[in-house]
Formats: C-alpha cells, structure tokens, sequence
C-alpha cells in the first residue's frame, strides 16, 4: 500500500512538472518578439532631389513578411552625435519614399561621408531596429551633343566633396519611359582618366514632341548610392496619334457608329416594315371583297 502511495505521489509530480515545463514555453511563445529587417538606399536625382528609399520586413512563421505602418525615425550621425531629420510611415508593402528637403543643412564627415540611420524603435510585436546608410554626394554632368549627324550623349561623374572628376564608374545609359526605361547600348560604360563617357543615341525612339528624356545612372554604388543625372534632347521619332477613340468605327461605342452601317440596317428595317405593311393593306382589301 506504501508502495503503490509512492508510485501516485511521483506521477503526480510528473505531470505538474511537465504543465509547469508547457507553460513556460506557451509563455516564452507568447511574449517573443521577431526582429524586423529594414533595408534603406540613398537616391540622388541631380539637381531635383535626394532621398532613401526604404523597406521593412520580418521572418515570421518561416516567412519573410512585409511590416506595414511602421513608424520610422531617420536620423544624421555627425560627431560623434545623432540628429533627428525626419520621420517616415511604411505602407501596405512595407516600403516608404523618405525626401531629405534640406541635403544641404546636412553635415558630412571629415571624409566627406555622410552617415544617416534609419530607426525603429520596436513594439509589441518587434523588436528594435536599425540601418545605416553611408554615401558620398556626387554630381553627374550631362549634355547632348551632335557630330557628324550622330547624336551623342556626354556625361561627367564628379565627386562633389573632392570638386575632382571620378574614373572607372560604371554608368548605365537609358532613356525614361512611363513604365519602364529603356536601356541604350550596354549595361554600363566606365568612365576615363577625366570621368567622363560618350554614347551614341540610337535613331528611332519615339518622343512626346520629339523630346528624349535621357537618363545617366550609376547604380546601387557602395560609395555614392544611386546617382542620376537627366538631360531632355529633341531627338526623337515624332509620336503620331493613330487613336480612333472619337472617329466613327466598327469598334467605336454606340454614339459612333459608322453612317454606312446605320444607314445600311436602318434600310433593312424600312424593307421589312414595308413588306409587312403591303400584305397587311392586302389582307384587309381581301377580307372586305
């Protein structure tokens, strides 16, 4: 009998045990937070604006989750202290377009490198985090120019701290289209001794009024970010309007039926109404005799 007390004694003590173990682990569940990813990269668009283009997400569930309405702090690092300069609200795809309005009231380093951080400062849900993003300001001088009836776009990649022109930078030519740009020649071009490429430009693009918007791009740099430099030439293939939109056609909406075809069934209409008319008078003349 002592035996068999002991026996129930120790399973009952297992089975605490093991709802106290379960427990702790449904708590440790409940209250773990994931850590958020932000990814941010600097955009010059020269003389028009610079600005980060930022992404937030995490790994939930062993899926990576787009973190929308997260409330986002950019701040400059500079001696060694940190400023605040902005804040920004990521939408429903998790990504948000922060525009520095003052670049020039930031501060560089006295390597002529600028240091921000993107910041969140956690919830709930997440855990804090943070990116840096480094980046040395850059100009890129464009024209167009023609010789020998070949049209040419130049281009010059300056570092703007160092006021020095810049070699071996790889830059992408392309021109700027509603949906997606077109590429001109290769994937890149590396810039010389003085910094500078020269493209020949394609005939046959088509253009608003003639006008090329041609964009020179260096792209996703460890240095500078993504630099873009535009210049507009009227270069282009004229754009002819072949829309039928307010002609009579046979695709047209009702309001714009071609006068043939009205004109074509509403006779067939009269024929038949006329026909049926005559054996109508007809009838009535063969009832009455």
């Amino acid at each position: 009998m002592k035996k068999f007390k002991l026996i129930n004694a120790f399973a009952l003590l297992l089975i605490i045990s093991s709802n106290l173990i379960f427990g702790v682990n449904d708590l440790y569940a409940q209250t773990k937070k994931n850590r958020a990813r932000i990814n941010a990269d600097y955009v010059n668009v020269v003389g028009e604006e610079h600005y980060l283009n930022i992404k937030a997400s995490a790994r939930i569930d062993k899926k990576t989750v787009a973190l929308s309405n997260l409330d986002l702090i950019i701040l400059q690092e500079s001696n060694g202290k940190e400023t605040e300069i902005g804040k920004a609200v990521t939408n429903a795809s998790g990504t948000s377009k922060f525009t520095i309005h003052d670049f020039s009231g930031l501060q560089p380093d006295s390597l002529g490198v600028y240091n921000l951080v993107v910041s969140f400062e956690g919830n709930e849900e997440l855990k804090k985090a943070s990116r840096n993003v480094t980046f040395r300001n850059a100009n890129i001088k464009v024209e167009w120019i023609e010789r020998d009836s070949i049209n040419y776009v130049k281009a010059k990649f300056i570092d703007t701290q160092l006021d020095s022109a810049i070699g071996n930078i790889p830059l992408g030519v392309r021109v700027d289209r509603l949906f997606r740009p077109l590429k001109i020649g290769e994937d890149s071009y590396r810039t010389d001794d003085q910094g500078e490429i020269e493209v020949a430009i394609e005939d046959g693009i088509p253009g608003i009024d003639r006008n090329l918007q041609i964009e020179i791009v260096l792209n996703e740099s460890d240095d500078y970010g993504t630099v873009i430099g535009q210049v507009t030439a009227p270069i282009g293939t004229l754009i002819v309007d072949e829309s039928t939109f307010d002609k009579r056609t046979m695709w047209s909406p009702r309001g714009k039926t071609p006068i043939f075809l009205l004109t074509l069934t509403y006779s067939f209409i009269f024929i038949v109404w006329g026909i049926f008319l005559y054996l109508f008078i007809n009838f009535i003349r063969i009832f009455k005799s």
